[in-house]
């Protein structure tokens, strides 16, 4: 059996409760989360955090799953055999919480999403590198069924659609477009409204993506040079095959997203925030 470690901002997350679960599901009990510590920790059970309610504290979560609780992430570190460093919804807490874990050698998977801008995500890859310490983030949307299919050559433009707050949300399409357009983003323009934000995103060579917020599924329109066309009214799947591909990042340790792609999805997301603030005027992607 090997043992996992969750290194987090607050336990109780929709990713770390839905884990013990899915590991379960792929690996028959070869692959178990043993180890957890949170940085943040209800001191009450039912406390509101980030708006929402009922959280558990980190002793409660980890009854609850069969977990043991760590005074700190560096017991963490030390007991596990791979890592996963999550906060799925405080990127701005990664490169904190990934600090004894990327120095350690141990496969390390950081959750969604990454940094919160181009510069922290340098950083982060530099401790995994000055730590020789196997690392990748993503989107579970990035092993969507569908994606793998897809003819990436001549790709002329894509209408992407989905849900959900930009400051959570806008990874998972944003990933999806980077994996079939490639790394070399140049500038975002923001449209739409408020409630159903819009985004333009350059790619090099004169290609362009339409990103949207719509509370909708994730789904993609693509059209190629010379006219073909391809619909995907939806993507699916995406968690179990994450998952299966995780356990063979922690098996061989085969790097799912390049870094350069992950630079690519941060500094989007990066110009979007911008952007949204001042619609119809290009904000170049940092890099």
């Amino acid at each position: 059996m090997k043992k996992v470690g969750l290194i987090d901002h607050y336990l109780d997350n929709w990713h770390a409760n839905h884990l013990p679960e899915w590991l379960e599901e792929e690996t028959h009990g070869e692959y178990v989360i043993c180890y957890a510590w949170g940085s943040h920790d209800p001191a009450v059970a039912g406390r509101a955090v980030e708006g929402r309610e009922a959280h558990r504290t980190s002793a409660e979560w980890c009854e609850a799953y069969g977990v043991e609780l760590c005074a700190n992430a560096a017991e963490v570190v030390e007991k596990s055999d791979v890592l996963m460093v999550l906060a799925p919804n405080n990127p701005e807490m990664h490169e904190i919480l990934c600090k004894e874990a990327l120095a350690s050698g141990k496969r390390t998977y950081v959750d969604k999403t990454f940094a919160p801008d181009v510069a922290t995500a340098k950083r982060i890859f530099a401790m995994a590198e000055a730590g020789n310490t196997p690392m990748f983030s993503s989107s579970a949307l990035r092993f969507s069924r569908e994606l793998p299919d897809v003819k990436r050559e001549g790709i002329r433009t894509i209408q992407s659609r989905g849900g959900g707050l930009y400051k959570i949300y806008s990874i998972h399409q944003i990933e999806m477009l980077v994996v079939l357009m490639g790394a070399n983003a140049k500038r975002v323009m923001a449209l739409g409204t408020e409630e159903a934000p819009q985004l333009v995103i350059e790619f090099e060579g004169g290609r362009y993506a339409t990103w949207g917020h719509f509370n909708c599924g994730f789904g993609m329109d693509i059209r190629y040079d010379g006219g073909d066309a391809l619909n995907i009214p939806t993507c699916s799947d995406f968690f179990p095959l994450f998952i299966h591909e995780l356990i063979d990042f922690f098996e061989n340790g085969n790097i799912k997203a390049p870094s350069a792609e992950t630079l690519a999805v941060i500094g989007i997301r990066e110009a979007g925030f911008e952007a949204l603030t001042k619609p119809g005027c290009w904000v170049d992607v940092p890099v």
